[in-house]
């Protein structure tokens, strides 16, 4: 299972700027992470995998972070969406799609 960036207490810290990536700064990472090509990366291996594997997680990721949204509290759903941000990342970078392929349709 790929590792899943920031977790609980994360978004305490967006005020002070503490431990806190922003959507483009994870983006970076990511890319890096994969164009170094580390076999134990857990992002490295969830690309090599495929569109159709990764899209399955971000299926998962997004299920989740409804439910913590509706069920769970705004902690639970804020660390949720964080995983589903990681993996639409991650199927941005199997897919061979840019930040700017992305931006350009919002």
């Amino acid at each position: 299972m790929p590792s899943r960036p920031g977790g609980a207490g994360r978004a305490a810290g967006i005020g002070q700027n503490v431990g806190v990536k922003t959507f483009e700064e994870l983006f970076e990472e990511l890319q890096a992470k994969v164009a170094a090509g580390d076999p134990a990366s857990g992002t490295v291996k969830a690309v090599r995998a495929g569109v159709h594997a990764v899209g399955k997680k971000v299926v998962e990721e997004a299920a989740e972070s409804w439910m913590a949204a509706e069920h769970e509290g705004p902690d639970r759903a804020a660390e949720e969406i964080s995983q589903l941000l990681y993996q639409t990342q991650v199927l941005m970078l199997a897919a061979n799609l840019s930040l700017k392929d992305v931006y350009r349709h919002l």
